[in-house]
């Protein structure tokens, strides 16, 4: 991932392969995007961007450090609400198992994965990431102010503004070719509108499978199992409005 030093932007890098992602052919020194991976996390939490040169060891021990406090935090969330594993499942549409290894820290979960964790405890996706402040309430948020999601799988999800208030979120994804939102389809409390801006994208939705092309929308209840594909061979970019409530 080519990221221009001088800039000072919040990047959570999920997945020790996306700190190496090539610049894709729109990128202007930055990654823009939304989505997910479900193996080799790493998370960056307020830091400045690392130069591509860093080593290896060191994303491998970030990512260690990231998924042991994201799991510690999840185990502690369940615990406080009293549910065991299997009514956490119920709750998200994951298995039992894939969330044990998520409080242990065997396994990266997707940020589609997190979002639904989130949303079963009521909180926010980043209220699983410890030390992740809260996002400043101004009028203008700057570039360099925007968090930036980045996965090994080519999918980077930039947030534009989270308005946790009035339970909304405004993010610009971008979908390398195969990317993907989630390994399987998701569920979760809310509402989605999205819009393609460049690129394909195939969004399959409750059953059904829709293929969208630049100036396209969609809408739908976000309680319906969804997920976000570029079958593509080229990049795809979207606007993504979420809200918490349907």
């Amino acid at each position: 991932m080519s990221i221009d030093p001088s800039r000072s932007e919040r990047l959570i890098t999920v997945g020790s392969q996306a700190a190496r992602r090539p610049p894709s052919q729109h990128s202007t020194g930055h990654d823009w995007g939304h989505v997910d991976a479900e193996e080799n996390m790493a998370s960056r939490f307020d830091r400045e961007t690392p130069s591509t040169g860093q080593p290896d060891r060191d994303l491998e021990s970030l990512a260690s450090t990231a998924l042991l406090a994201i799991g510690t935090r999840v185990r502690q969330l369940r615990n406080e609400r009293g549910l065991t594993l299997q009514a956490l499942a119920e709750m998200t549409g994951l298995s039992a198992s894939l969330l044990s290894l998520v409080e242990r820290g065997k396994t990266s979960p997707s940020i589609g994965t997190l979002v639904s964790i989130a949303h079963a405890f009521d909180v926010h996706m980043t209220d699983l990431m410890p030390g992740m402040p809260a996002p400043p309430e101004l009028p203008v948020l700057r570039h360099s102010e925007q968090r930036v999601y980045a996965t090994p799988e080519g999918v980077n999800r930039r947030i534009l503004r989270d308005d946790r208030v009035r339970g909304l979120e405004v993010a610009l994804n971008e979908y390398g070719p195969g990317g993907k939102s989630a390994e399987s389809l998701l569920h979760h409390d809310g509402y989605e509108y999205g819009v393609v801006i460049e690129g394909s994208l195939i969004v399959e939705v409750d059953g059904e499978t829709y293929e969208l092309e630049p100036g396209d929308s969609i809408a739908y209840d976000s309680k319906h199992p969804h997920r976000i594909t570029n079958q593509g061979t080229t990049e795809a970019r979207a606007m993504w409005v979420n809200l918490d409530r349907a």
